[in-house]
């Protein structure tokens, strides 16, 4: 006799049940069960947690500050003021059939926060010509609450991108989002790893869910199926754990979460990254034990849609053998 199967009963079940087939229920019971508590440790419901991004009067408080200064009026029109950043990571062991592949990099879109940066940032994108599209993570303005309106967004965003889209979730995001961004088209990488080919040649193409908060991230499973010799590219939301990812042997590194900055001081230092690396690790190209990585800035916006000497990006990475 043949045991049947119950079929889940309410939304919730069903996103637990599809969460569990899709991840497996020890990732997906601990990522649930870390966003429950990180909800119930939001500023004002438990005093003893502080982020900035979750007080609710952290806006008011930097739109009262740049006011003063006369400063927040070319701060919001900076932030909406997209650009677009060209990168060049340089193997010489790339397959040939690979030479002057383009890979449009995206991250920290925080989709809901600004209509206005949206809809720059799908302006931006729209003429560009690349092979594939990545995701560094954190799509929703909040790190806790509703998903309604930030996947709104990431269908608005999908339908703008061409072609395979790869994406990670970062500190910001939800796994409850995680259905919902699969059946746009996103294809999340949740310690998982995606074989991309050329005819007969291949990259290996890895992402970890967020390391930055909820330490979900297990570069072991993201690495174990990438061949010996294979070129790896490695998709995290932060930069923090470049040096395993080096001692792993990823050879390219694709990371978002510190904003530039977002508000730096003249010369583009910041004054803050939120994120436990090396200050040279913050925004842009970097290289650390034969890995080369990338820090975007992030096309969005965190706490309020304002920039300061640290304008928002989206990246074009081109992959090249070097000098014949």
């Amino acid at each position: 006799m043949t045991a049947r199967v119950r079929a889940p009963e309410d939304q919730n079940e069903l996103l637990q049940y599809r969460l569990s087939l899709r991840l497996g229920p020890v990732h997906a019971r601990q990522r649930l069960g870390i966003e429950q508590e990180a909800e119930a440790r939001v500023f004002g419901r438990d005093r003893r947690s502080f982020h900035l991004e979750n007080v609710a009067n952290a806006p008011r408080l930097i739109r009262f500050c740049l006011q003063a200064i006369g400063l927040f009026g070319r701060a919001r029109e900076n932030s909406r003021k997209l650009t677009t950043a060209r990168n060049t990571f340089t193997l010489p062991d790339l397959p040939e059939a690979f030479e002057g592949f383009r890979i449009l990099h995206l991250t920290d879109l925080h989709v809901d926060m600004d209509e206005q940066n949206l809809n720059a940032v799908i302006d931006q994108i729209t003429p560009l010509d690349y092979d594939l599209c990545v995701l560094t993570g954190d799509y929703r303005k909040l790190t806790w609450g509703p998903i309604d309106a930030a996947l709104e967004g990431m269908a608005r965003l999908r339908r703008a991108i061409r072609g395979n889209a790869y994406a990670v979730l970062g500190n910001h995001d939800s796994v409850r989002m995680v259905p919902a961004l699969e059946d746009m088209g996103y294809r999340l990488l949740m310690n998982e790893m995606a074989p991309i080919a050329r005819g007969a040649s291949k990259l290996y193409l890895s992402g970890v869910d967020d390391a930055h908060y909820y330490k979900a991230h297990n570069l072991h499973r993201a690495g174990d199926d990438i061949p010996p010799g294979g070129i790896s590219l490695l998709l995290s939301h932060t930069p923090e754990i470049w040096r395993e990812a080096a001692h792993a042997g990823y050879d390219v590194f694709l990371c978002g979460h510190t904003h530039g900055g977002q508000l730096c001081l003249p010369g583009g230092i910041p004054v803050t990254l939120d994120s436990d690396c090396p200050r040279r690790l913050g925004r842009g190209f970097w290289q650390v034990n034969g890995m080369q990585g990338y820090t975007s800035p992030g096309a969005g916006t965190s706490v309020l849609n304002v920039r300061l000497n640290c304008p928002p990006e989206v990246t074009l990475h081109t992959l090249s053998r070097g000098a014949g």
